[in-house]
């Protein structure tokens, strides 16, 4: 059995996998954190155990206690690098569906992990038609370099762009020749109308009520147009690969961003 500790687990994410490992006959919920819900019971217990108890914060010595062997953290950008770092401490290996964290701590991270021989897996999505996206995305680049991407997502969204846009935008990136799109004199006459820029490539965010997770990325040349897009409608959409990266993070020893490397 996976021991698996949940973090962010008031949140509908983070419910919905603690909810998800209970289902499973491979894993075991260890235990549950939730700055929101600390003190308060788990309202759902598995079976043939008394419930869980909502820790405020997965600290290294609760998931020692807990036998934990992966956490799972759908938190937030303010909190996604502490409770990674406390992880590491305590030997288990984090399964980040977090986004928020910055170049300097996933440096840290990275180094934390290769001291304590512990891997750490990162998750721009989980969802595995949003991976075949930036798969197909990055093969369409090395024949259209003019491209913007566009990802829309509900308006509880913390951080713009979402992972996934960054992750695609590097993925091509990686591919395309480089170049700056637009026009050489063109202005803004709205500031940021116009989108981020990455490596000459346009990132758009929108963030509307009602929606769940949306992306496009649209490329051009002469005469036509080709649009790939993803969509979810659900967070039920998620849950295989967060169970497949908890499986394969179990024995995890490396620095591992992105669900495309436990596909082949």
């Amino acid at each position: 059995m996976i021991k698996v500790y949940v973090a962010g687990a008031c949140g509908r994410m983070g419910r919905l996998t603690a909810e998800t490992v209970l289902r499973q006959p491979d894993m075991e919920l260890a235990g549950v954190a939730d700055v929101l819900g600390e003190g308060q019971e788990w309202p759902v217990a598995a079976n043939g155990r008394p419930p869980l108890r909502l820790a405020g914060r997965p600290e290294a010595e609760l998931l020692r206690a807990a036998g934990a062997e992966v956490m799972v953290d759908f938190t937030g950008p303010q909190s996604v690098r502490e409770n990674a770092v406390a992880a590491l401490t305590a030997g288990v290996r984090p399964v980040i569906g977090a986004t928020g964290l910055d170049a300097a701590a996933e440096a840290e991270l990275r180094r934390l992990s290769r001291e304590k021989g512990v891997g750490v897996f990162i998750a721009p999505n989980f969802a595995l038609g949003a991976i075949l996206m930036m798969k197909f995305a990055e093969q369409a680049a090395v024949w259209f370099p003019d491209v913007e991407i566009i990802e829309l997502h509900h308006d509880r969204k913390l951080d713009a762009p979402s992972g996934t846009a960054l992750r695609t935008a590097e993925r091509i990136a990686r591919v395309r020749r480089p170049k700056r799109q637009g026009h050489a004199a063109e202005a803004e006459k709205l500031a940021g109308v116009r989108g981020g820029d990455f490596e000459g490539m346009r990132l758009h965010s929108v963030r509307l009520p009602g929606l769940e997770g949306h992306q496009e990325v649209i490329f051009a040349g002469s005469g036509q147009a080709l649009t790939i897009r993803h969509d979810a409608f659900n967070r039920e959409t998620y849950m295989p690969g967060v169970m497949l990266a908890i499986r394969q993070a179990r024995a995890l020893t490396d620095f591992v961003v992105g669900l495309e490397h436990f596909l082949d």
